[in-house]
């Protein structure tokens, strides 16, 4: 699974400055995989959601992803500062 472009196709709609996002891979393993997604300060709150709820689907969805392929994988949520 390509969870780059996943993890695209996940933000991106959510966001209304999507040339702000950049998704940067930090992993150190096939499995054991990390993301950085980086958004505009504007977009913070629409990806992160009331409460972290948005954050917490899209990492469930990845969690759900990666799992079936018997990996793990974390991700965090930065602005561009």
């Amino acid at each position: 699974m390509k969870f780059e472009e996943l993890i695209k196709s996940l933000i991106l709609p959510l966001v209304a400055y999507p040339n702000d996002v950049q998704i940067i891979d930090k992993s150190q393993d096939d499995n054991n995989l990390e993301f950085q997604v980086k958004v505009s300060p504007n977009d913070l709150g629409r990806v992160i959601g009331k409460g972290g709820s948005l954050a917490k689907a899209i990492r469930t969805i990845l969690y759900a992803g990666a799992s079936k392929e018997g990996k793990k994988i974390h991700l965090d949520i930065d602005s561009n500062q």
